[in-house]
């Protein structure tokens, strides 16, 4: 009796559970079904019964709910859109908790604290309180805290907080630092993606569409952070200025003096904002070197001594700073800026070296060729040999200039608006003849065709 009990029970129960995981899938189907054709409407009775009795049924009620819920926003007004917009961030905390793996803390608390902010006027919210969302995500989860917009915005509520007394200078540039470096690493993963890509079609293959749409994407990220990097330098503005700065790591020093991040952001503070004729400037670079020896390090180190006039020296840091780097594209970055430090003392044909080595390491990355074209057209007048030949230099910068795809088609423009016009290769008689550029450019050029 008590076996057949048992059995009862267990039928029981099982026909339960398999008519509720119908259910749900029923219910989930019709949901998603109205999602895709985009009747919010219809499909927002069936969010609510999935979220109420399927939670963990199928992470698609969460990502479908989330534009269920954004339509619903956008749709109402008043004390309604609050109620909606609070309840999606409920729903990003039902994500979190029922499918963890699939929605990691830094986005998913990020994306609520961006719809707070985009709302923050609707729904009464401080700029110290959005702050505090943004910081907790951020603590929670950086790797996974990753969009551009929500990124500066949290740079820019600390900005606020700063100018309003709220917050110290010191925590103001150490937030500064980890948005820069956090920009710093979301670029090299997306170079190093559309690198891929890009050495592929170089290379004479075609991308599928799929990856098409892949190198479309993540040049895009590029651009974004990119962009970003910009904005949050513009936030920052003056207020990381020399009167600032010395004083707060001079009184900082002696109990950081061993602390190689706290004296690289110190560094490299102060490098970027030219506070390097500062005696504490040098004392902070020695400390550096000494806490921590690495590429950047030298690289600071020979800035610090080119552009104290030790040029010899200086070179042999900079070797020693790409030779230490590893990192293909931190390699690339690097090459980068000690060919643009070259470039500022006019130094180019060391400049045009790194610059190609950038070239080679990080091919996605186009700015290199608008360097070396500005590099030439500044270079017409001395490097050649007729007026003609000077000339002529502007089609060799077009044609570095062209290099760099859209980001250079102005600059090709202006290049070959100052290159020799048709009747001049008419009266020089050298149309299509190839003209050898001397001086340090060392490159040829062909006169077009007439």
């Amino acid at each position: 009796m008590k076996t057949k009990a048992t059995l009862l029970l267990v039928l029981i129960f099982g026909f339960n559970f398999g008519f509720s995981q119908t259910d749900c899938a029923t219910k989930l189907s019709l949901m998603v079904e109205a999602a895709k054709a985009k009747s919010y409407d219809t499909a927002y009775p069936y969010l609510m019964e999935l979220r109420k009795d399927c939670p963990t049924f199928n992470r698609a009620t969460y990502v479908y709910g989330e534009r269920i819920l954004n339509s619903k926003i956008d749709g109402a007004e008043g004390e309604e859109k609050k109620a909606f917009i609070n309840d999606l961030v409920k729903l990003y905390d039902e994500s979190m908790m029922h499918f963890a793996s699939k929605s990691p803390k830094g986005e998913f608390m990020g994306k609520a604290c961006q719809l707070k902010y985009d709302n923050r006027e609707l729904l009464g919210l401080t700029g110290d309180v959005l702050y505090e969302c943004f910081d907790t995500a951020y603590k929670a989860d950086s790797v996974s805290f990753d969009n551009p917009q929500s990124l500066y915005v949290y740079f820019k509520l600390m900005v606020d907080l700063y100018d309003e007394g709220k917050k110290p200078a010191a925590e103001l540039f150490n937030k500064y630092d980890d948005v820069v470096e956090k920009i710093d690493v979301e670029l090299e993963k997306a170079s190093e993606k559309l690198n891929g890509y890009v050495a592929k079609e170089e290379a004479g293959q075609t991308l599928s569409s799929k990856e098409a749409s892949y190198k479309r994407f993540y040049e895009q990220t590029i651009a974004a952070f990119e962009k970003i990097s910009a904005s949050v330098d513009s936030e920052l503005g003056g207020r990381a200025n020399c009167e600032n700065l010395i004083p707060l790591y001079a009184k900082d020093f002696e109990v950081n003096k061993n602390d190689a991040v706290w004296l690289k952001r110190a560094v490299s503070r102060m490098y970027n904002k030219e506070c390097t004729d500062d005696a504490l400037y040098e004392k902070l670079l020695k400390a550096y070197d000494a806490a921590e020896s690495s590429a950047d390090t030298k690289y600071f180190l020979a800035s610090f001594l080119f552009n104290n006039g030790k040029i010899s020296e200086a070179m042999t840091y900079y070797k020693q700073s790409y030779d230490l780097q590893e990192d293909k594209v931190k390699k690339a970055k690097l090459a980068y800026k000690i060919g643009a430090n070259l470039k500022k003392k006019g130094r180019f044909g060391e400049a045009r070296q790194y610059f190609e080595n950038a070239l080679a390491l990080n091919p996605s990355d186009k700015n290199p060729h608008l360097l070396i074209a500005s590099m030439y057209a500044s270079s017409a007048n001395d490097c050649g040999d007729s007026r003609f030949n000077k000339l002529a230099v502007f089609w060799l910068a077009a044609k570095e200039a062209a290099k760099a795809g859209s980001k250079g088609s102005s600059y090709v423009e202006s290049y070959n608006a100052k290159a020799p016009t048709r009747s001049m290769i008419f009266s020089e008689g050298n149309s299509g003849q190839t003209i050898k550029i001397g001086c340090w450019i060392g490159r040829s050029v062909t006169v077009p065709k007439l």
